[in-house]
């Protein structure tokens, strides 16, 4: 991939980011894993060159990335511990107060656990081995590839499409039959109450 200009790769280890969400759906992480495998050493190389992890420079010269977590989770149980940032931007002068507030501001944090709450900042993970496994992140995930919705530049779509799940199916469905919860997913994704999602590819019903 072309370099522009303002475009400024920095090399970083892996172990060293910090995340900006508190989830992921492992089961998105095993399937990158599983990928992972079936590279050679050459196509694993390119692959990290090509894949750059968008991130803000925080106070104490901390690196926050804002996309590809579960990418970064899965090459770290690969084994692999470097790889290219790309700054968004240079915070790191700004008092933590500010910082995230700046953060919120342009949608780069989602400060929220496995139950959907909301969190404070100072609970977000350390690290990316420190990220919590949502089943409901999981299932939007599978959602969206097995055409449920579009895929969207809203940053963070698939969590808001995951706590929409959690209202209509329950947990138990998804970890005793994650086929039958995606059947029940698919049926719900094109009903008139999700169409304030991002990608929602329903009709609107028209009143009569």
């Amino acid at each position: 991939m072309a370099l522009g200009n303002d475009v400024h790769l920095i090399p970083v280890r892996l172990d060293a980011l910090r995340p900006t969400q508190m989830t992921v759906g492992y089961r998105e992480v095993k399937a990158k894993r599983k990928h992972w495998k079936t590279l050679d050493k050459r196509a694993r190389k390119a692959a990290i060159e090509s894949h750059w992890f968008p991130a803000v420079l925080g106070p104490g010269g901390v690196h926050y990335i804002t996309d590809h977590h579960h990418l970064g989770l899965a090459l770290i149980e690969e084994g692999e511990a470097r790889v290219n940032a790309m700054l968004l931007k240079d915070l790191s002068w700004l008092d933590d107060t500010i910082f995230w507030r700046m953060m919120e501001h342009n949608q780069w944090v989602h400060p929220f656990g496995v139950d959907g709450s909301r969190r404070d900042y100072a609970q977000l993970p350390k690290a990316l081995t420190g990220l919590e496994d949502d089943p409901y992140r999981s299932l939007a995930g599978e959602l969206r590839t097995a055409g449920g919705y579009a895929k969207d530049a809203t940053p963070f779509s698939e969590f808001l499409w995951a706590d929409y799940l959690r209202q209509h199916v329950t947990l138990d469905q998804i970890r005793k039959n994650f086929a039958k919860a995606l059947d029940i997913s698919l049926r719900r994704a094109h009903e008139q109450d999700a169409r304030y999602l991002p990608g929602w590819s329903g009709v609107i019903a028209v009143k009569p």
